[in-house]
């Protein structure tokens, strides 16, 4: 589905972020971002999308946690952190399945299709991340 060891970044780069396509039987079902928000701080934010039709089948997850895992084990990022509306729920419990922790709820601080809606900001340092592994809980 995606493999991280394809991938190759190095902070100091010309890339400001990383775009990954999510593959699941003969095609494309969605697609994963990771945004170099402070290459001084070494800080990201991850974004994912999946269609409709193939939600609930934990490619979000799968595809996200190895996007993670490369951004902190292979490019040496300190801090990631997602965003989702929280009406969004399904987006919530992505983040906190891969052991992201909800730092911050922004109450309509967004005018989005006629509306105005929140905001919820997940994160995870890399130290989070590295004490996930060594327990188990994110697979190697």
């Amino acid at each position: 589905m995606f493999d991280y060891k394809k991938m190759s970044y190095e902070m100091g780069g010309n890339f400001p972020w990383i775009a990954c396509a999510v593959e699941a039987g003969t095609g494309v079902v969605g697609g994963l971002t990771l945004n170099v928000r402070s290459e001084e701080h070494r800080g990201g934010e991850i974004g994912f999308i999946i269609h409709p039709r193939h939600q609930g089948n934990g490619y979000a997850t799968e595809s996200a946690q190895a996007l993670l895992r490369w951004a902190f084990e292979e490019v040496g990022f300190h801090r990631v952190y997602g965003r989702a509306e929280p009406r969004n729920t399904a987006s919530c419990r992505v983040m906190e399945k891969l052991g992201m922790r909800k730092e911050a709820h922004f109450v309509e601080n967004e005018w989005v299709k006629g509306e105005w809606q929140s905001d919820v900001l997940y994160a995870m340092l890399d130290r989070e991340w590295r004490t996930l592994r060594r327990d188990g809980v994110i697979s190697p």
